[in-house]
C-alpha cells in the first residue's frame, strides 16, 4: 500500500489557511508516503501527468497533522509521482493543528 489509508473527507478542523501564501510559512520537512492518509480518493490522470502541474501552486504538498495522523490535503499527484519513482517519501509543509480542536 502507497498510503497509510485513503479518505474521501477533511476529518480535521478548518485550519484557515486558504492560499499559496499561507501555506508558504510553513518550511518543508519530509514526510513518508505510507504515514499519509488521503482526503480524496480520486486523482485527474491530467494532474498527474501535467509537465507544469506545480507552475500555478506550491511546490510542494500540504499536509495536517491531527491527532496523530498525517492527512495530505493537497498533492496527491506529486505524492502519487513520487511513489511511481519508488521515492518512499516527499518534502511538504505539515501544519500542526492542537488535538483538542474539532471537539471529536
Amino acid at each position: 500500500m502507497i498510503f497509510k489509508a485513503v479518505g474521501d473527507s477533511r476529518p480535521y478542523p478548518e485550519h484557515g489557511l486558504t492560499s499559496t501564501r499561507d501555506w508558504s510559512s510553513i518550511p518543508p520537512r519530509m514526510v513518508r508516503l505510507e504515514s499519509l492518509t488521503t482526503t480524496r480518493s480520486t486523482l485527474n490522470l491530467h494532474d498527474l501527468l501535467a509537465q507544469d502541474s506545480t507552475f500555478y501552486g506550491d511546490l510542494f504538498p500540504h499536509v495536517v497533522s491531527w491527532r496523530g495522523r498525517y492527512y495530505l490535503e493537497d498533492g496527491l499527484h506529486r505524492a502519487l509521482r513520487a511513489a511511481l519513482q519508488q521515492r518512499p517519501a516527499i518534502h511538504a509543509r505539515v501544519l500542526e493543528l492542537p488535538e483538542s480542536e474539532g471537539g471529536r
